[in-house]
């Protein structure tokens, strides 16, 4: 981790797949069925879906259907994800970092480019209960556009600029510098704080 205080934030706004939630096997699953369906190169799509809503990539993806068609594929692949949760649980140090911010008060929102029906879904199958949550239900645009974090931080009652945006994906930390907050990134990926787990955000906190 780099040098910053994380005790100044007062807010915490965590992606979801990837951070809280470990539905990596799920999500390529699903990618690599819908692929086939559509005649597209899976492990590409996959990788482009990372961090994004469905519908986006699917719209990439696709550019030469007509809008009815892509919605009707978008609605496919989050078909393919919802029952699929046999190996989905928490993260590394995500229970114990809820523990902590629970125990002192501090509060926090999931902020994830699934849909509700999907993002309670991973949730309940990684034991985990958001105080608050913010899907692509809730938004007209998803990451990298900083709207939902925006809305995050207006339902925990907390200024953008305390809040401390929580990341696997570069468009998810796009969109929390947008939205005017710090962050800590995970996968190698640069942010004010660098994470190798959750781990060690709750030692930073401690």
């Amino acid at each position: 981790m780099n040098a910053f205080d994380v005790t100044t934030v007062r807010a915490i706004l965590f992606d979801m797949d990837g951070t809280l939630v470990d539905s990596d096997g799920a999500v390529l699953r699903s990618w690599l069925s819908w692929a086939a369906e559509y005649d597209v190169d899976g492990r590409e799509a996959y990788e482009m879906a990372h961090g994004s809503p469905s519908a986006s990539t699917v719209n990439k993806l696709l550019p030469h259907l007509d809008e009815g068609a892509r919605v009707v594929a978008a609605a496919r692949q989050l078909e393919l994800q919802y029952d699929d949760l046999s190996d989905v649980v928490a993260t590394p140090g995500a229970n114990k970092l809820i523990e902590l911010l629970t125990r002192t008060g501090v509060p926090w929102a999931v902020v994830t480019s699934a849909d509700a029906r999907l993002a309670k879904a991973r949730l309940a199958a990684a034991g985990i209960v958001a105080p608050v949550l913010v899907t692509t239900d809730d938004i007209a645009a998803g990451k990298p556009d900083p709207e939902g974090y925006l809305r995050a931080a207006e339902l925990l009652g907390v200024d953008p600029a305390h809040c401390l945006v929580v990341e696997d994906a570069e468009v998810g930390l796009a969109a929390g510098r947008a939205a005017g907050a710090r962050t800590a990134a995970l996968r190698g990926l640069d942010g004010d704080l660098r994470l190798a787990s959750l781990r060690d955000l709750t030692a930073a906190l401690s």
